[in-house]
């Protein structure tokens, strides 16, 4: 984007990508403007929303309970395993997390007195400040950018709460002929002129492809490719549940156990308004679960948009329970141990990474005009390194085994980028001048180890 000029539309290697909205795009760019184009500039942004989800929680469960469930909600959910790891990464789901839960937030807000109703005014319908009709539908917009239609998830919670707690009549405080109109416009603002320069594709691939696509087929080998396979994968995110939401998750059966019985005996909670609450908490989580459940592709992380609204139940009950020696006892060990992580684990783990050790090998003897390719290797990190400012301008050419020695044959300086076996059996006589570089790393998107060489050409 920032090479073209054009931030409507997203590029990856000279091509197309049209895998996400462009929100998150634009957040790091903005963190290119004042960290310069780095690995840090690129996580920064995802660090950013993370945080903003904590204080959101905080504010939120402030309302809902008390400063104790606001600041545990919060803590809850900053140092779950999925998102200390999100929390750094350069992808977009820290911002759908983010929008998703403000706008659960504003609609939570938007039901409150029917969901925490005053004693003397349980039949009243109060007006709602204006304030959470705007953060409702901004917030689903928003959302829409960052990842498309998954962003919009609050509306089903927010309709499904108002018909199993027979509230129907709330319905035209969210006026949602006017909501929804205003959202559309935003998502339309960046809609229709991507539409127009890619000819539809955007939402041919965009929706299509990577919306419903993934919705009915596996893609990148995530997930099931049979119906055998499917009915066996339903139960995935109820298992990868307690690794992600770890160690809190240490509590969940607790808290299922305890709603399940009072759902089962039919015994309201003594306190009315809590019981209400958790009502559209259970709600919001279970439709996320449900969506990701049903999809075919399926990876540990689509579940986190659920994590704020589970983080919040869980505070809301242990702060009912009382049980501040857990919750200290918890939150110290774990964020402890994710320092500890955070410190040590980074160094050793850049070491392992293909493209950054063949970068790190090779920077020395890299030329700004210098054209490059791959053989059975093309990570998005591959560009991402060797195209920095300190890599080359041009654009990474993907060859076959047969193609890869006409490309060195070719004049002007390059490199290749090949399995070490495919190089000691392309390259075993070469000029003098010609540069070999081996590595041994791990390939963490398909999960092999790989041996990679680069050959490179000065001129």
């Amino acid at each position: 984007m920032i090479e073209r000029g054009d931030y409507v539309v997203p590029y990856f290697n000279n091509h197309f990508r049209f895998d996400k909205p462009p929100f998150t795009y634009w957040a790091q760019i903005a963190s290119y403007k004042i960290f310069g184009q780095n690995d840090f500039a690129a996580r920064f942004p995802s660090a950013i929303a993370a945080a903003l989800t904590a204080l959101s929680i905080f504010a939120w469960g402030s309302r809902v309970g008390t400063a104790r469930v606001g600041w545990w909600s919060a803590i809850i959910f900053t140092l779950s395993l999925q998102t200390f790891l999100h929390a750094k990464a350069a992808v977009a789901d820290m911002w759908l997390v983010l929008f998703v839960t403000l706008a659960h937030w504003a609609g939570y807000e938007l039901l409150r007195d029917r969901l925490s109703p005053p004693a003397d005014q349980t039949s009243k319908l109060n007006p709602q400040p204006s304030h959470w009709w705007w953060l409702f539908y901004l917030s689903l917009a928003f959302g829409f950018l960052a990842k498309g239609p998954i962003g919009w998830i609050p509306l089903l919670t927010v309709g499904l709460t108002m018909i199993l707690l027979r509230e129907t009549p709330l319905a035209r405080r969210f006026a949602f002929g006017r909501g929804l109109l205003l959202m559309l416009s935003i998502v339309a603002l960046w809609g229709i002129p991507a539409l127009i320069q890619t000819h539809g594709q955007f939402f041919v691939v965009g929706i299509g492809r990577h919306v419903i696509g993934r919705s009915l087929a596996t893609m990148e080998g995530h997930g099931a490719n049979s119906l055998g396979m499917y009915l066996l994968l339903l139960p995935f995110y109820f298992v990868t549940i307690f690794l992600s939401f770890f160690p809190w998750s240490i509590k969940l059966p607790w808290l299922i156990r305890k709603l399940w019985d009072e759902k089962k005996a039919g015994i309201a909670d003594p306190d009315y308004s809590a019981n209400k609450i958790d009502n559209y908490l259970v709600i919001g989580i279970a439709i996320i679960s449900v969506i990701f459940t049903l999809v075919k592709t399926k990876l540990p992380h689509y579940t986190l948009p659920a994590f704020p609204l589970l983080a919040l139940l869980l505070a809301h009950r242990l702060a009912a329970k009382n049980a501040a020696n857990f919750f200290r006892n918890c939150a110290l060990a774990s964020a402890s141990a994710y320092l500890a992580i955070a410190l040590v684990v980074p160094p050793f783990v850049s070491r392992i990474f293909p493209a950054h050790q063949l970068f790190q090998e090779s920077r020395d003897y890299l030329q700004p005009d210098m054209q490059f390719a791959s053989v059975d290797f093309e990570e998005p990190s591959l560009v991402w390194y060797f195209r920095s400012p300190e890599g080359v301008r041009g654009f990474l050419v993907p060859l076959n085994n047969r193609r890869a020695a006409d490309f060195m044959q070719s004049s002007g300086p390059r490199f290749v980028v090949l399995p070490t076996s495919i190089a000691g059996t392309l390259f075993t006589e070469h000029p003098e001048n010609w540069k070999m570089f081996s590595i041994h790393g791990f390939n963490i998107a398909k999960g092999k180890r790989i041996d990679l060489t680069l050959v490179l050409k000065p001129e």
